[in-house]
């Protein structure tokens, strides 16, 4: 990877100001052995380079250009370059929330998988009309076994009882809605129920961290005693050397996608194809197996037992995996970020 670029909300939104003014696009997006690649920034995007890029597409000559910024400048930016013949990304990466909210938008490509010759070893449920699953993993208490015994699920995590020993991550809001919901006899289609339990643990003392790694951080110091995160980032805090163990809560267990899809747009469509397929690749996926702790979404990635042990689901767990309602969280979105910004965080 030869080059790398950060947009920072500030610069997304001038960056869309000026699309619509018919602003020229980056001379970078129009190589046609270049691939310009919209994701978050940190761990993955360094992953992504490490497992994917660097050693399956640098040898065929393709050069990764990063567009990195968090999930909602990148989604704004895609809307603003709508109009445009040639938009300035070929492939984004987005939750499956996500890339379900941009298909509606009409922003994305219908994928031809014909195209992909490592489709062919894809799990049937990460392979979505206008996008494909790269990694999954699922929503879990996590809790530092020094300071408190195993709860045995949501409700026993998210409970006024722990006090400032709770953490809660601010961009984790709508996972963190839903959690409570299903704490509280809701459902994925329903976060309504879970609101008054949110409240009284903020009222409580609960913590709230504005991203992952600080949680983790607050993990590592004893802050905090417990919370919810993606099990896969709670195998990469044990490598890390934190105090942390998972349960797969009792109320069951919702599933987190994180996949690419391609702009309607983008201006090299050979390459954005050629990523994805590199995405797929066995190699590729045991690297963010075992790296960074996500499920393989191809049957045919060879995980040693060890790390498998320890980022999957026993049978009697994944009868609890839960999917979302993505309609549901694209529509009420807004509303869902206004009563966490407003009544939650106040």
């Amino acid at each position: 990877m030869s080059h790398r670029f950060t947009l920072t909300r500030r610069t997304a939104l001038a960056g869309s100001v000026a699309l619509a003014a018919g602003a020229a696009l980056p001379a970078v997006a129009q190589d046609n052995k270049r691939i310009v690649v919209g994701t978050w920034g940190g761990d993955y995007s360094r992953l992504l380079a490490k497992n994917i890029e660097t050693p399956l597409l640098v040898p065929q000559g393709w050069d990764v250009v990063k567009d990195e910024a968090n999930q909602d400048p990148r989604k704004a930016k895609m809307m603003a370059e709508k109009s445009l013949r040639r938009g300035t990304t070929d492939v984004q990466g987005l939750s499956a929330n996500d890339m379900y909210e941009m298909n509606e938008q009409g922003l994305v490509e219908q994928l031809d998988y014909s195209k992909m010759p490592n489709a062919k070893n894809l799990i049937p449920s990460m392979k979505y009309p206008y996008g494909i699953g790269h990694i999954y993993s699922g929503k879990v208490v996590l809790f530092n076994p020094k300071l408190m015994s195993a709860p045995t699920g949501f409700a026993d995590t998210l409970d006024p009882k722990h006090g400032a020993k709770l953490g809660i991550i601010d961009i984790q809001y709508q996972f963190t809605m839903l959690a409570a919901a299903l704490a509280s006899g809701g459902k994925v289609g329903d976060f309504e129920p879970g609101k008054e339990r949110l409240l009284a643990c903020r009222k409580a003392g609960a913590r709230i961290y504005p991203s992952n790694e600080a949680f983790a951080q607050a993990l590592k110091t004893e802050e905090i005693a417990c919370g919810i995160m993606w099990k896969a980032r709670a195998v990469q805090w044990q490598n890390a050397g934190i105090s942390v163990e998972t349960v797969a809560p009792k109320e069951g267990v919702p599933m987190y996608v994180s996949g690419f899809v391609v702009p309607k747009n983008s201006p090299n469509k050979e390459g954005a194809y050629a990523y994805l397929d590199a995405m797929m690749a066995p190699s590729a996926q045991e690297g963010f197996a075992v790296d960074m702790g996500y499920n393989p979404t191809v049957t045919n990635a060879k995980v040693p037992d060890d790390v498998q042990k320890r980022i999957g689901f026993t049978d009697e767990e994944k009868k609890r995996l839960v999917d979302l309602d993505y309609g549901y969280m694209a529509k009420n979105d807004a509303a869902f970020q206004d009563w966490w910004n407003k009544s939650f965080k106040g």
